[in-house]
């Protein structure tokens, strides 16, 4: 299955060339030319990896890249003029994957996506380990910590969770959040939900009336937070 890539930059004739040749590579392209288009184009998109510049519009690349990354296991790579070495710690401290300075070559940039892409692979694959804000989700152990200390949640809050906090932003349903906790028995009980997501709230928020973790999405749903 192609990939995702979500290329960022405020130059329009670079975005178009970057693209056209990305796309000639087998890859699925998505754009945006600010910092609020490229998390706003994220959170719908959900690319497998982002090719992001430094100096964009309203927001810069590296204050995009920190909220990326804090949005899960997503493949970035920050574009930049910037040549000086303390440049790239930054970009790198800040949670890129990769760095690479222009001008460069569309190949060079083909080679270090795939790179990028198949560490990242790597490590979905190999981990089942959620970190969120201070919260580590063990799906293999069934497991929950926030910061040191570990939290005890029966199996239907364990999954509502690990179903939320996999994908920070998504809104689901009540009906969508039953299914995925206990099945298509349990379809005609999808109030319950809201029970369940009370009492995972008082577990794991520092304050159940004002969640950063778990938050209602009124007439549809719930969502993770995705500034945690």
């Amino acid at each position: 299955m192609e990939a995702t890539l979500l290329l960022v930059d405020d130059e329009p004739r670079v975005l178009d060339v970057m693209a056209s040749f990305l796309q000639g590579e087998g890859f699925r392209i998505v754009t945006a030319a600010t910092g609020q288009q490229a998390l706003d184009a994220f959170r719908e998109h959900r690319p497998d990896l982002v090719v992001l510049d430094w100096m964009l519009p309203e927001m810069s690349g590296l204050e995009v890249c920190r909220r990326l990354r804090q949005s899960g296991n997503v493949g970035i790579i920050m574009v930049t003029a910037r040549t000086e070495e303390a440049d790239k710690i930054v970009g790198l401290e800040v949670g890129a994957d990769d760095y690479i300075t222009k001008p460069f070559s569309l190949r060079e940039l083909a080679a270090r996506i795939r790179s990028v892409l198949r560490r990242t692979q790597e490590k979905t694959e190999d981990s089942s380990v959620l970190r969120r804000g201070d919260l580590t989700i063990d799906e293999a152990k069934f497991r929950v910590w926030k910061r040191d200390q570990e939290i005890i949640l029966t199996p239907t809050e364990f999954k509502i969770l690990l179903t939320l906090a996999s994908r920070p932003g998504t809104v689901y349903s009540r009906l969508q959040l039953l299914q995925a906790a206990m099945g298509e028995t349990y379809l005609n009980y999808e109030r319950t939900v809201d029970t369940h997501v009370s009492h995972l709230r008082k577990k794991i928020e520092d304050d159940p009336a004002e969640p950063k973790y778990i938050q209602t999405v009124y007439g549809v749903g719930y969502r993770f937070g995705e500034r945690v």
